[in-house]
């Protein structure tokens, strides 16, 4: 049965929103990972917004759906959208990466704010989605996982182990989604080591493929509603998106990847994401 749909424009300009929150977060904290954070919006907003079954009033509900960012150093998009949620207020993301603070710069477990793990050693995300898409088909559970991963991460061999367990066990319950913005923090994945052909790789690796415009609310709901249709066998969304998403000044620029914006620069960002309204 179809799901229904969240109104389009409310949330592209949600889209917005979040963008000019991370902006924000990241200018405060004086630290973190911009570009990545930036190019994930609409994937994350578009999972927590439609996709996934949860509930910020009971975060430990049994038969939540999980997430798994495993492109941790992305988490202030995870975080300004859970918020969004209601998993906790918003004053806390301005603590993002202080001393204390529930909110580091990779994601640490804390289930009632709506964090299933903590990520950030690239590769391993993954294998932890694939752990928990299996423990619900032996435990005969009706959630499901999803995983988020950064394409330079896919030049880790753990991926590709996780990747081959996925199938082998016909983990139909598993949605893998790749945030392909081409760059990593050494510059264009071409140039530092080549992940492509994704389509084929994942193919080969008995997963359905589904690529996707990542910045495109209605495409992604779409490639999610074809993922749940999809039997015996993983999927993975190949999301074609762009590091800096949204800042003309930021977009695909390799030099964005792990710093954050001064305060000129944000209030410059800001401007350009008013305009898009």
């Amino acid at each position: 049965m179809m799901k229904k749909r969240p109104d389009i424009n409310e949330l592209k300009e949600k889209a917005i929103k979040i963008r000019s929150t991370i902006l924000k977060m990241l200018q405060i904290a004086g630290s973190g990972h911009t570009g990545g954070s930036l190019s994930e919006v609409e994937i994350i907003l578009t999972l927590y917004k439609y996709e996934m079954s949860h509930n910020s009033k009971k975060p430990e509900w049994e038969q939540r759906d999980r997430f798994i960012l495993s492109k941790g150093h992305g988490c202030p998009t995870l975080y300004a959208v859970l918020a969004d949620c209601g998993y906790f207020s918003e004053d806390l993301l301005w603590t993002l990466r202080k001393m204390g603070s529930k909110l580091q710069g990779h994601p640490q477990r804390n289930v009632p704010l709506g964090l299933e793990a903590s990520t950030g050693s690239l590769g391993q995300g993954l294998s932890i989605a694939l752990g928990l898409a299996l423990a619900a088909k032996m435990d005969k559970k009706d959630f499901r996982t999803y995983c988020l991963m950064g394409d330079g991460e896919l030049q880790e061999g753990q991926i590709w182990e996780a990747a081959m367990m996925a199938s082998f066990n016909k983990l139909d319950n598993l949605c893998g989604i790749v945030d392909n913005n081409k760059i990593q923090i050494d510059g264009f994945l071409k140039d530092v080591m080549n992940v492509e052909p994704l389509a084929e790789k994942w193919e080969s690796f008995g997963w359905e493929v589904i690529r996707v415009d990542g910045h495109d609310v209605v495409g992604l709901m779409d490639a999610f509603d074809k993922v749940r249709e999809i039997k015996g066998k993983p999927s993975v969304i190949l999301a074609d998106t762009i590091k800096g998403k949204g800042i003309s000044f930021m977009e695909n620029k390799a030099s964005w990847h792990g710093v954050a914006p001064k305060e000129d620069e944000v209030e410059k960002a800001l401007v350009e994401l008013k305009k898009q309204k």
